[in-house]
């Protein structure tokens, strides 16, 4: 092989070449590592990431952002859990609503996508940056999730609903199972469907793709509905699995996604990137989290280590692209 096709090769994969590596190290370095248990509590931790990093991924791949997944996370978790515990009161018809276990998750996905349309208004139609219009809604949904809190938990909310947490599916965590049947489905939306190939298209470039007749605004306003919808996913799973819904839920959720999909070779100027990198990147974050915790490396110097992983990522990247 000429150093050329190499150099091709490494590039291509880098993020399987890094997560082994890392696998590799923390081997040697802890015998707590390696083990079965350990593997599915890196697998359980990192399943919200993957729910928000998907949509981030497709969010991304169409040229947007999105900064509002952690506040759409809690939200979403907060309303299904207020609906399960307390129900609605309409005070004008004398009425008070009980809502299921499974009415209380219909109403958190709904909320998530609701929230994530009007992401997509607000730039379809409003014209704003996403950057402007996702850090907006951040602020307004974190507002909405301490107006129904009142700025406290909601806990005890029983064991069917904490089974979508801490349930275990033929031995296999619910919350793994439910990532893994999410990236199954958007592998195929994104590389298998007309509408993965216009995503793609409007990410490489929106002007040609809208002259060849990509209705483009109608392709942004679904990629952040879904994201929203994989927020009000995640955030039933934080729920669940805390059997709490806490104001401050998602908090710094969206850095980690936009880290897990940028560590998977997603290009943030769109256009390139896949479903399969961003879980490659979320399970580098994932297993160098787990790592430091184990080598018990200080939390202050773990935000340091994620912050040069990032950089490092952004910057072979970038390489990467000059080099083509």
């Amino acid at each position: 092989m000429t150093h050329t096709e190499i150099k091709s090769l490494v590039m291509r994969f880098q993020s399987v070449l890094a997560l082994s590596l890392l696998v590799l190290a923390l081997s040697l370095a802890t015998d707590r590592f390696l083990t079965v248990d350990n593997t599915l509590n890196v697998l359980r931790q990192i399943s919200i990431n993957v729910c928000l990093s998907i949509g981030m991924t497709m969010i991304i791949l169409s040229g947007g952002i999105d900064l509002s997944v952690g506040s759409i996370l809690a939200l979403s978790g907060a309303i299904a859990a207020g609906l399960m515990k307390n129900g609605v009161t309409l005070d004008r018809f004398g009425v008070q609503l009980q809502f299921t276990v499974v009415g209380g998750i219909v109403a958190g996905i709904v909320v998530g996508t609701t929230l994530g349309l009007c992401n997509g208004l607000a730039i379809t139609r409003f014209r704003l940056p996403p950057f402007v219009a996702t850090l907006g809604m951040l602020s307004i949904a974190r507002g909405l999730t301490m107006l129904w809190t009142g700025g406290f938990p909601i806990t005890s909310l029983g064991d069917e609903f904490g089974k979508l947490g801490t349930g275990y599916f033929l031995g296999i965590p619910m919350p793994v199972c439910i990532a893994a049947v999410l990236v199954g489905i958007f592998v195929v939306v994104t590389e298998r469907t007309r509408f993965g190939r216009y995503l793609y298209a409007i990410g490489g470039n929106e002007r040609a793709a809208q002259l060849s007749g990509i209705d483009v605004p109608q392709v942004k306003l679904c990629v952040y509905a879904c994201g929203g919808l994989l927020s009000g996913i995640a955030g039933l799973l934080v729920t669940s699995r805390l059997d709490s819904a806490t104001p401050n839920a998602g908090t710094g959720y969206e850095l980690d996604s936009i880290a897990a999909v940028v560590i998977g070779g997603t290009s943030l100027s769109g256009g390139r990137g896949s479903i399969w990198g961003t879980l490659l990147g979320c399970l580098i974050i994932g297993v160098l989290n787990n790592g430091m915790v184990l080598l018990e490396v200080s939390p202050f110097w773990q935000q340091v280590v994620k912050g040069v992983v990032i950089i490092f990522a952004v910057a072979i990247e970038r390489a990467n692209r000059n080099d083509r």
